[in-house]
């Protein structure tokens, strides 16, 4: 897979002022493998990766291979800053680094995935051309995509301002791509990117709790995990371009505090963003909010998203990520909530 630095490439005005060498590390192997070593392989040049270590012998504790546990670089809860490869290196002077950063966070673009679950399908199918929408689940996708185009659009009359989705990414199973076909219909002017196998159903981790793993789970572990995990790192990560002075119009604030909270609400975070939606699956979304957010994976089947559900997460340009929503379905009338074939809540 190619460079990240060569797929989000800077812009030329900005490497005039900050040289991708001067401001952010050579991380190009670590952050963009998504072949099997990069999950199963925790060590790379030299340097603890998060990740499963395929070197590992025995059980983690009587439930599955202990080679198929996550292991975080950061000790949890700590946060690990460099988490997707694409935290600045320090310029030894620890003055520039907080102008640098103070910068980067007033003037950098902040990222917003919103993860959207298809719709309720046709489960007694074997074959996956078969397993498409069922009635209802058509209707919760013209639902969602309703919703979507209003945030797109912003409300008149209202503080709310449109928000720039610039692409519809999706699975390559096919109800999700029949859910995607009817959300994007409403916004006909979005980008649909073709179909990734890499966001296809599967078993993203072992979960806890859970009882001991049978020989065809750790090897529908084996299976899903990589492609999963090569996944979130595809989509996941801080937008790197680098404000020129030009830009930002300079140093101001010099008594701005460093550790604002990125959910507060001032208007110290950014003024550009933009958004992408991808339409996958339950088990695919749950897997990358808890990575997205530094929860050890093996929780993934502790959360819930129905049918149609959003689930959102913004990625500041300093690598920050927060949860502004997880499995929102108000969009959808109780009588049309579903998880999978189970309607309403008694299941």
């Amino acid at each position: 897979m190619a460079s990240r630095f060569a797929r989000h490439a800077f812009p030329a005005a900005a490497a005039t002022v900050f040289s991708s060498s001067s401001f952010f590390s050579n991380r190009s192997t670590k952050t963009t493998s998504c072949d099997a070593n990069a999950a199963s392989n925790p060590l790379q040049n030299g340097v603890k990766e998060a990740g499963m270590d395929s070197s590992e012998k025995g059980d983690f504790h009587g439930l599955f291979p202990r080679r198929q546990l996550w292991k975080p670089k950061a000790e949890y809860p700590l946060w690990d800053a460099d988490w997707d490869g694409l935290d600045p290196i320090s310029t030894g002077d620890k003055e520039e680094d907080r102008r640098r950063k103070r910068n980067l966070r007033k003037e950098g673009v902040t990222r917003h995935v919103i993860l959207i679950r298809h719709g309720q399908y046709t489960e007694q199918e074997k074959l996956d051309e078969n397993r498409i929408l069922t009635p209802l689940g058509r209707q919760q996708a013209d639902l969602t995509g309703r919703r979507l185009k209003e945030m797109i659009e912003g409300v008149a009359g209202t503080g709310f301002t449109g928000c720039n989705i610039k692409v519809v990414r999706v699975s390559n199973m096919a109800r999700a791509k029949e859910t995607a076909d009817i959300i994007a219909a409403h916004f006909p002017g979005v980008e649909q990117a073709g179909p990734d196998p890499n966001l296809n159903e599967g078993r993203p981790s072992h979960n806890i709790p859970g009882g001991s793993a049978s020989a065809s789970t750790v090897e529908k572990t084996d299976e899903s995990h990589t492609r999963i995990e090569a996944a979130f790192r595809n989509y996941f990560y801080r937008e790197h371009q680098i404000p020129t002075e030009e830009q930002s119009g300079g140093d101001s604030d010099s008594n701005e505090n460093n550790q604002i909270d990125p959910n507060s609400g001032e208007q110290k975070e950014g003024k550009q963003h933009e958004f992408e939606i991808i339409v996958c699956h339950a088990n695919v979304i749950r897997y990358f909010l808890c990575r997205a957010l530094q929860i050890p994976p093996e929780a993934w089947l502790r959360l819930c998203t129905f049918n149609c559900s959003l689930t959102y997460l913004t990625i500041r340009p300093t690598g920050t990520v927060s949860c502004r929503m997880l499995g929102d379905i108000g969009h959808l009338p109780y009588g049309m909530s579903t998880f999978s074939m189970h309607p309403g809540f008694n299941w």
